[in-house]
């Protein structure tokens, strides 16, 4: 089964859903968010290359199998490259690819330093161009696919503390809905623009459990996200179920936050 643009009717969405046979790759799947999406493609049936600048102790497992890794450093061209191909010399096809790899320290903007900006936009910008375009050049000449990109809300409302990945989180925006034009019929490209997600890091940005708490009951739903929430967004949109969803992002945050305003008016 592939995860064909212009998906045939669907009967049963449990089958649709199933990704047996897909080849997905996924970037920084060691870790973090990645590595649980990692885990649960492999799951829901699917062959998955990931990659890393190093190769953990452990690779991501289940459902029986083990997904494949490349080293690499996403923010090269040719290595960007090298991981895709690995995945089409390896099984075939490449049916979906999923960038995830990202992220930035905060920083303030007025000292951060060329070099820094610069590597961050290389990251959160110019690796998942690098990994779509291979991506779109392995769909096109097989049977389509999806390409999904993780971007976040901090690309469309200010970031500070991290200017320029909020800034490259836009540009990852917009990118996705270009490339759904241009790659179009046999390639869907969507986006998901995630808010405030909970990982096993999560007090480096939202503090302990008590700062957690309060950092939640901002946000409509009374919860962070977490990584499951990420993965099943990614199974929906890259599966059949989603095929006409292209050129659009998701907006996976909650509910959002609530406006600043209104705790000035309460007092609080």
């Amino acid at each position: 089964m592939t995860a064909t643009a212009n998906a045939a009717p669907f009967d049963d969405p449990t089958d649709e859903l199933d990704h047996t046979g897909r080849v997905v790759v996924i970037t920084g799947g060691t870790k973090g968010i990645g590595r649980v999406l990692v885990e649960r493609f492999l799951g829901w049936g699917a062959e998955v290359v990931t990659c890393g600048r190093s190769e953990p102790e452990d690779l991501p497992s289940a459902g029986g199998r083990t997904a494949t890794f490349v080293a690499a450093d996403i923010r090269d061209p040719d290595q960007a490259f090298a991981v895709v191909d690995a995945a089409a010399e390896r099984h075939g096809r490449v049916d979906v690819a999923i960038n995830n790899a990202g992220g930035a320290p905060e920083v303030d903007a007025a000292t951060a330093s060329p070099r820094f900006s610069e590597a961050i936009v290389r990251l959160n910008l110019m690796a998942p161009l690098h990994i779509a375009q291979r991506a779109n050049h392995h769909m096109q000449a097989g049977d389509g696919g999806v390409i999904v990109n993780i971007a976040s809300v901090s690309g469309v409302r200010p970031s500070p503390g991290s200017a320029a990945y909020g800034a490259a989180k836009a540009g990852l925006i917009s990118l996705t809905s270009t490339l759904a034009v241009e790659w179009a019929p046999k390639v869907r490209v969507v986006g998901i623009i995630a808010g405030m997600i909970a990982t096993e890091q999560a007090e480096l940005y939202y503090g302990d459990a008590e700062s957690q708490a309060r950092v939640a009951a901002t946000v409509p739903i009374g919860r962070l996200g977490v990584p499951d929430d990420l993965a099943q967004a990614c199974r929906w949109l890259s599966s059949p179920l989603a095929g006409y969803v292209t050129g659009s992002s998701v907006w996976l945050h909650g509910g959002g936050e609530r406006p600043a305003f209104q705790a000035a008016v309460q007092g609080g």
